[in-house]
């Protein structure tokens, strides 16, 4: 399991202010905004922020979203409260950044595929398999889990962030077809999600093997169909 240092709990560190270890385990969710240090401070405060979102990850991926309180969230990661604040405000941040980590890491993923110069069918294949591979990722499991019970609480400002990541993840597509306008992007992106929601509901891990075979089949109709007409 990640965590900062023993020594964090009990001693600021150069990323960690005074007034943050003396904060209580948890506190009610408030709208406080992070206060991050200065650069010279970045590279340890950005291991110790990339440490709580992983160990929130882990308590959503293996507690279920109930469990992941702000005290528990601290105790789990070895840390306080007041770090976590510290970092991300509330939280709602610190959701919010589990989000945004899943997003990046599957923009990451779909981005950094080579498509083979081959058939539409090793093209389509190629895309798929990466896309698979980032959606059911704990990352993304995680944010997909936050994103659903976090619908009826969201801020403007949330909803107007994840509408963005569904832009981004819209103009992905055009990865596959070249085409930005074409909705087929959207098309694997909700299968796939489809898939890993199912996924999470179930006791037993399913593969879905079968179905990504015939979401291939049909993407390749389709791009064939297209490219001819």
């Amino acid at each position: 399991m990640a965590a900062v240092p023993p020594g964090d709990r009990s001693h600021p560190r150069p990323d960690q202010p005074a007034h943050a270890v003396a904060s209580p385990a948890d506190r009610p969710k408030g709208r406080a905004n992070p206060t991050r240090p200065a650069e010279r401070t970045q590279p340890r405060g950005d291991r110790t922020r990339a440490a709580i979102i992983d160990e929130t990850v882990r308590c959503v991926r293996e507690e279920g979203f109930g469990a992941a309180s702000a005290r528990h969230i601290a105790e789990r990661a070895g840390v306080t409260w007041g770090v976590i604040q510290y970092h991300f405000g509330d939280r709602d941040g610190l959701f919010t950044a589990v989000i945004e980590s899943g997003y990046q890491a599957l923009r990451a993923c779909v981005e950094a595929v080579q498509l083979p110069n081959g058939t539409t069918r090793e093209r389509v294949s190629a895309l798929v398999d990466a896309a698979w591979a980032a959606f059911s990722a704990p990352m993304s499991m995680a944010s997909l889990e936050i994103s659903l019970a976090t619908r009826t609480d969201r801020s403007a400002a949330q909803d107007a962030h994840l509408e963005n990541i569904g832009r981004q993840l819209h103009q992905l597509g055009a990865v596959l077809t070249g085409r930005p306008e074409d909705l087929l992007g959207d098309l694997v992106w909700a299968a796939l999600r489809g898939m890993v929601l199912s996924r999470m509901v179930v006791r037993e891990p399913v593969e879905f093997t079968s179905e990504r075979a015939l979401l291939v089949d049909l993407l390749v109709a389709y791009l064939d169909s297209s490219n001819a007409g």
